[in-house]
């Protein structure tokens, strides 16, 4: 059964205006806006990649070539709505407020890295494939019941729809109309698995039929279009139309995560091509020297400003206080069961820690 659901493209990987409509909508600032954000984005990703091989913190799920996904969707929406991670998501998660501080600690295996900054609705990422899904939909449907016109975003990968936890979260968004945008970003790979390995359907964007909601397939590494289109999603979602399913086709550079061999998998050729035509920030580079807009001291100016930001963050997380060993035992239940409380003594023990 042939199923079309074309990709939606604004610009296209030679920086030209694709959709004469949007002509007027996609001024100076909007670019200079976005560009800013990425490049930021891309100078967290690397200098993470980079701590990582020097043992400054954990195992590291890198996104560099997703940026105009993350960016454009989360620039779309309101400061009081809901955004669910996955653990790749923390482009998107930095671009709707979160702490580079906090991100960082999360990378390096603590807690407190969850904890977003006050007033701003940023879920825990989502480790466990898929999970993150029922709750971003039961969430805005709190929103829902509660009367408000706040909505959720919820990022996930090609993986994650061959997980019941997708199907579940879909269904129960499509019959109470949950204002939801469900935002995949499919680069290809779950892992190292190829989607054509993975699911019989042609896109992923045509899921949405089971659940009788819109469905829509964007060009993942052209941020207008994911931006308009998440828009719209997002307007439907506040005026009581429901959920929206959107497939963000897109790419990205580099591993897995940094304890992945992408060689293994994936043709490092083709990679390279990618990386030249469909790299998003090279896109929007040529789209400002097409307008005659291209400053390279501005472009400069912005990477001082963020460099000195994120180097600020490095110092704040690794002058954080040492964890305490004691937190991973003691938040699971009120009252600590004796099975976990012989686990604690064991390991302090062990470790020379003082039991409590």
């Amino acid at each position: 059964m042939e199923i079309s659901f074309p990709i939606i493209q604004m610009i296209d990987q030679n920086g030209n205006i694709t959709k004469e409509q949007y002509q007027n909508q996609i001024t100076e600032d909007l670019i200079r806006n976005f560009y800013k954000h990425m490049f930021r984005m891309r100078l967290f990703d690397r200098k993470a990649i980079s701590l990582q091989r020097q043992g400054r913190i954990g195992t590291y799920a890198p996104f560099e070539g997703q940026e105009a996904a993350q960016a454009g969707s989360a620039l779309a929406l309101e400061k009081d709505d809901w955004l669910f991670p996955t653990y790749r998501d923390h482009g998107a998660a930095m671009v709707f407020g979160h702490s580079l501080r906090q991100i960082l600690l999360f990378w390096n295996g603590r807690n407190e890295g969850c904890i977003p900054p006050e007033g701003k609705k940023i879920f825990p990422p989502g480790i466990p494939i898929a999970t993150q899904i029922p709750h971003a939909a039961g969430a805005a449907y709190a929103e829902k019941l509660k009367g408000n016109k706040n909505a959720a975003i919820v990022y996930f990968g090609d993986g994650a729809t061959s997980e019941g936890d997708f199907h579940e979260g879909l269904n129960f968004a499509s019959v109470v109309k949950a204002p939801v945008v469900f935002f995949n970003q499919n680069n290809g790979y779950a892992i190292s698995v190829p989607t054509e390995k993975q699911m019989n359907s042609k896109t992923i964007a045509q899921k949405s039929l089971a659940y009788d909601i819109p469905g829509v397939r964007v060009d993942g590494n052209d941020v207008f279009a994911v931006y308009f289109e998440t828009l719209s999603a997002l307007e439907r979602a506040r005026n009581g139309q429901g959920p929206t399913l959107i497939e963000a086709v897109t790419w990205r550079k580099g591993a897995h995560t940094t304890a992945d061999d992408p060689s293994k998998y994936r043709d490092q050729e083709e990679s390279k091509i990618f990386q030249e035509q469909l790299d998003p920030l090279k896109r929007l580079e040529r789209i400002m020297k097409n307008k005659g807009i291209y400053n390279e001291n501005w472009i400069k100016s912005i990477e001082e400003v963020a460099v000195k930001e994120i180097d600020q963050a490095v110092s704040d997380m690794e002058a954080f206080p040492p964890p305490d060993p004691a937190n991973i035992f003691d938040h699971v239940f009120a009252e600590l069961v004796w099975p976990l409380q012989k686990q604690k003594e064991e390991y302090l023990a062990l470790i020379g820690g003082e039991i409590e």
